[in-house]
């Protein structure tokens, strides 16, 4: 079948589904294309089972402290089965719930199937081929493998084969010491998995400043997560009942049930046949977009993981938002107006917006940063959750909120008192003068912003 549409959206993810129901509604022809599972990342492997498993693990976790707080639960089991079976009906509501927008969308029409260029305007389905005047990218991201030695000699997981074990692991190793890495060594510790973290540079998390670094592998020995650094020359080899892996020349050899690679994430772009229209790339896949998401080909957008210019749910919403802006809207919105937010879903969990301390510093202009434990939040002590603190940067001229973290209970959430200050390219004394309500994390935010010193 050869087909016209006013527009091809490619990918069912965060940015596609609202795209089509944007051009849909203002009277377009729409084809959205997607090869897999309706509703990308996020729903299928990423977000909503990820955090759904991350709920089950801080449950079973709290039940184990009962004692703590006067309850007792007497002797705690985790049904790994029922645990996989609450998820994946989660995950499943949620994906019927895109499907069934999309299917029922007037002027949209689905291909399941990959999609590649013929030309810069067309695109081949399997048998179907779609001409359109404009053609939107959301086609994401994958996780990426490694070169290790051994690597493919033995059975590894990555975010997406490990959402399919309903057993628990007897210890799981995991090869990478990121955000992925470490929601799901918390999640199988919390389990009762032995999990052990094999990371090659010198700390977790590294795009943090090194105290938020620090603080988060306290947080996670002190559940007994076993924490391996400098890791610079992995090699794992077949051994009985699972594999063994050594993480630097000379070092002892660990033995592990199951092995999870989670360095990091590639795009989905190697297969499109982006040669075909002419669309460009950088040298590690990313296609190249300008402030409004444009490709170097007038009528070719691209949105989300895909573009290098976020890697969250998030991101690729507001990529959604800022595309049908500048198309819809006549509304001049852009990339660099928004601020870098995201969170790191260990408990208790990161919020994090703007710079960080080290860029900051490296910028060379003058600060002030206030820093708080979560020892001194009433509402963290109250909680018998006191680990981690916040942290605020300030440009001491401007008086502009720079970046702020926010490591603690409640800290994805209050992390958006100081973001929205951001935005509103207000004064810090906006937040340091407001009355928040007691007793919560984010009244301590003011406080924090009273007590600053010059950043040296």
């Amino acid at each position: 079948m050869t087909a016209h549409f006013d527009a091809i959206i490619v990918g069912a993810g965060q940015a596609g589904p609202p795209l089509a129901g944007r051009l849909t509604a203002a009277g377009q022809r729409v084809a959205i294309v997607e090869r897999k599972l309706i509703g990308g990342t996020c729903v299928n492997n990423g977000c909503i089972p990820t955090k759904t498993l991350v709920a089950s693990a801080h449950t079973a976790h709290q039940a184990r402290r009962g004692t703590e707080y006067g309850v007792g639960t007497g002797s705690i089991s985790v049904d790994m089965a029922k645990v996989k079976a609450r998820k994946d009906g989660i995950m499943l509501a949620d994906r019927k719930d895109v499907e069934d927008w999309l299917d029922g969308m007037d002027g949209c029409t689905v291909f399941r199937g990959h999609a590649r260029f013929e030309d810069p305007h067309t695109m081949r389905v399997g048998d179907d081929v779609l001409h359109a005047d404009r053609i939107f990218l959301n086609v994401g991201g994958r996780a990426v493998v490694p070169d290790i030695s051994g690597l493919a000699d033995v059975d590894y997981l990555t975010n997406v084969s490990i959402l399919d074990i309903d057993t628990l692991p007897h210890h799981l190793i995991i090869v990478g010491g990121s955000y992925i890495a470490l929601e799901f060594a918390q999640m199988y510790q919390r389990f009762g998995a032995r999990v052990t973290v094999v990371e090659r540079g010198p700390r977790l998390a590294s795009r943090e400043d090194e105290d938020v670094s620090a603080t988060i592998r306290e947080i996670l020995e002190a559940e007994g997560i076993e924490i391996i650094v400098g890791a610079d020359d992995v090699r794992v080899s077949k051994a009985d009942k699972g594999f063994e892996l050594t993480p630097t020349a000379g070092a002892d050899p660990i033995h592990g049930s199951h092995l999870l690679v989670a360095v990091g994430r590639r795009p989905n772009t190697d297969d499109l046949g982006l040669e075909a229209a002419g669309v460009q790339t950088d040298a590690r896949g990313y296609i190249v977009v300008d402030d409004q998401l444009r490709t170097n080909v007038e009528h070719i957008w691209a949105m989300g993981d895909c573009n290098g210019k976020g890697a969250f749910t998030h991101t690729s919403y507001n990529d959604f938002e800022i595309v049908a802006a500048n198309l819809l809207d006549d509304d001049p919105r852009r990339v660099s107006d928004r601020i870098t937010t995201y969170a790191l879903y260990i408990d208790p969990p990161l919020g994090r917006a703007g710079m960080t301390v080290r860029e900051v510093r490296e910028s060379g202009r003058k600060a002030l940063v206030g820093k708080r434990p979560m020892t001194k939040v009433g509402r963290a002590v109250e909680k018998g959750e006191t680990q981690g603190f916040m942290q605020v940067v300030v440009d001491a001229d401007t008086h502009e909120i720079l970046g702020a973290a926010i490591l603690g209970v409640g800290g994805d959430e209050a992390i958006h008192c100081i973001l929205d200050v951001m935005s509103a390219k207000a004064p810090y004394t906006t937040l340091s003068r407001t009355m928040h309500i007691h007793p919560t994390v984010s009244e301590l935010i003011p406080t924090m912003l009273q007590e600053m010193s010059p950043l040296l």
